[in-house]
């Protein structure tokens, strides 16, 4: 995890409205899209945006569902941000790396007992 992730444990000191913006960024949203889901203008999300003013709670709790991520973390920036979750992969994707290290684990052993064997026999070879 690297420094702009947002976990638990760190806050996050930006503003509501830096937050907001990164949220819709993290989501590749344009303002227009997000203000029409939004139920506002694009000129209001803007202005939420820019810290000029600030969503009411019913629609700071609308905005932290479109833009994935919880009203917390939004007004507090505590919790995970939205693109550390978009960051996450499926249980299904772990799987198939976990399979594919496990095959890898095999052949590579294979391999380390072949140039063990044969390291024996050059050195049987070497005291005969």
């Amino acid at each position: 995890m690297n420094d702009a992730d947002i976990t638990i444990k760190n806050n996050d000191f930006d503003t509501l409205g830096g937050r907001l913006s990164r949220a819709r960024d993290a989501q590749n949203s344009s303002l227009i899209q997000v203000a029409k889901m939004a139920g506002v203008e694009t000129r209001t999300l803007k202005s939420w945006e820019s810290d000029r003013s600030a969503p009411r709670s019913n629609r700071l709790a609308m905005l932290a569902g479109i833009l994935g991520t919880t009203p917390t973390w939004l007004l507090f920036g505590r919790g995970n941000s939205p693109l550390l979750a978009a960051q996450l992969p499926s249980a299904e994707s772990v799987k198939l790396e976990l399979d594919d290290l496990r095959a890898q684990h095999q052949n590579l052993g294979a391999q380390i007992e072949n140039v063990e064997e044969s390291l024996r026999q050059i050195e049987l070879q070497n005291v005969a």
